[in-house]
């Protein structure tokens, strides 16, 4: 039998959101990715640090969605959250959820 996320939907809501009121913001991002991949050994540390930049402001945005959901849930149920969110960000956004997992 298969068993469905608790919070599944929420966490797809809040990353569709997140991709929409910041759809600039994350083509830029991409953007210095594309930077950064194509830049030669002269531009390639600046070009990574503006792409370090934008992943690092991307994640607080992130964090910040994410604890100010679970700070309205109970003990135990926000850790199950948590999880949830963590996992959907690894799918939909992997380079920002290694730092969002350190946040």
């Amino acid at each position: 039998m298969f068993r469905r996320k608790r919070f599944g939907d929420l966490v797809d809501q809040q990353l569709r959101i997140f991709a929409s009121d910041h759809a600039d913001r994350l083509q830029a991002m991409r953007e210095a990715r594309e930077r950064y991949r194509s830049a030669d050994t002269d531009e390639a540390e600046e070009s990574y640090g503006e792409y370090a930049d934008e992943i690092d402001w991307a994640a607080e945005e992130l964090s910040e969605m994410r604890d100010a959901y679970a700070a309205t849930l109970d003990d135990g149920i926000d850790d199950q959250y948590l999880r949830e969110f963590s996992k959907a960000v690894h799918r939909a956004y992997p380079e920002i959820a290694v730092i969002l997992d350190t946040l």
